[in-house]
């Protein structure tokens, strides 16, 4: 526990903080009511005088996870403002990798949650954007940025030496031949120098704008 959460008095919110912690430190499976009281130096009947029970724990986890998301100001350029809520978003789950599975899973949404939303719907109406354009497009790009952090984040290789060494491990095992397309791809491209994956965001974030700009001009015209 940290000195400023040893400070702290017992509440809703310092057991929400305590419990973040404890989920990036040793993932959300590994968080439970019995270790958070335990961290927090207090008895089980003592954390449930502050909060209910686990999903109330979870709720608020989520709800301080989507707050830390930066959101677009009102006009804001609805390409502009999804661009940089897409690469906060993916900041913000990168450091709590947990939370996207639990991100759009929770049934009592917060004020940072519903604060969230309303402001990428808001920007994406204010750009042009119908109700049902705006809702496919917010699904659309969560879909995305979800789905990135997960895979990248379950990458089995963290440096240009660990990644040189599975490819190494895996060129050893199967003969080139068999996979050529494979072959090329690692050899062109995924070992050269400065190759990052996480890279890959922007590309793919931009083919999604752009299509969204081609299909929103469209429904103008």
């Amino acid at each position: 526990m940290t000195k400023d959460e040893q400070r702290a008095p017992l509440s809703r919110d310092r057991a929400i903080a305590v419990a973040i912690r404890l989920a990036d430190e040793g993932g959300i499976d590994s968080l439970t009511m019995r270790k958070l009281a335990k961290e927090l130096q207090v008895e089980a009947m003592s954390l449930y005088y502050h909060v209910p029970n686990k999903d109330d724990i979870l709720d608020g986890m989520v709800d301080s996870v989507f707050s830390q998301i930066g959101l677009p100001a009102a006009d804001t350029p609805w390409k502009k403002g999804m661009r940089d809520r897409a690469h906060s978003a993916r900041n913000v789950l990168n450091l709590h990798p947990w939370a996207v599975s639990l991100m759009d899973s929770r049934t009592s949404p917060g004020p940072g949650t519903l604060a969230h939303h309303n402001a990428v719907l808001g920007c994406l109406r204010e750009g042009g954007f119908s109700v049902a354009m705006a809702a496919h497009a917010f699904s659309l790009l969560d879909a995305y940025i979800f789905g990135f952090v997960l895979q990248d984040t379950n990458l089995p290789f963290e440096s240009p030496e660990e990644l040189q060494a599975l490819a190494d491990s895996i060129m050893e095992t199967f003969p080139v031949e068999a996979f050529p397309h494979m072959y090329e791809l690692t050899i062109e491209h995924v070992l050269k120098p400065g190759y990052n994956y996480g890279d890959e965001f922007d590309y793919g974030l931009e083919l999604i704008l752009d299509g969204l700009e081609v299909r929103l001009s469209t429904a103008k015209s």
